[in-house]
């Protein structure tokens, strides 16, 4: 095995990491949709209650945040499988880019996979994988 191809398993398994960790820290916005429903429904009582557009603003954008988390984790994911197969050079590379934006995890295994994928060996690995099998159907 070479250098690189160790390389590329390491950036899977980091991949796999940092998916499982944005698809967790994506739950913490569950308390604010938790915290939409009751104001919409109207269990928190007081003197003065909120009007009920606010509990929506609330459940909106906390299930916005967190359906987005968990597709980003999951896009994570899917570049970690992808990696480990040598396939999707291009797809691996946009969710590389993504990920520099998560600070600071995401930005060092972005910037990490990045300069892996430039590699002409990597490129070349990838591209032996890509290459449509003859069949053996006559």
């Amino acid at each position: 095995m070479s250098e690189d191809e160790r390389n590329l398993n390491l950036l899977s398994i980091f991949h796999y990491v940092l998916g499982g960790l944005t698809a967790l820290f994506s739950c913490f916005s569950l308390v604010h949709v938790v915290i939409g429903l009751f104001l919409i429904i109207g269990k928190i009582d007081g003197n003065n209650p909120p009007p009920q557009f606010i509990g929506w603003f609330f459940f909106i954008i906390g299930g916005m945040v967190l359906l987005g988390g968990w597709a980003f984790a999951l896009a994570t994911i899917i570049a970690g499988m992808k990696l480990k197969r040598r396939m999707s050079w291009t797809y691996c590379l946009v969710i590389a880019a993504l990920e520099c934006m998560m600070m600071p995890l995401g930005t060092i295994l972005g910037v990490f996979t990045i300069i892996v994928l430039m590699k002409d060996p990597v490129k070349q690995l990838f591209a032996a994988n890509n290459q449509v099998q003859p069949s053996t159907i006559p």
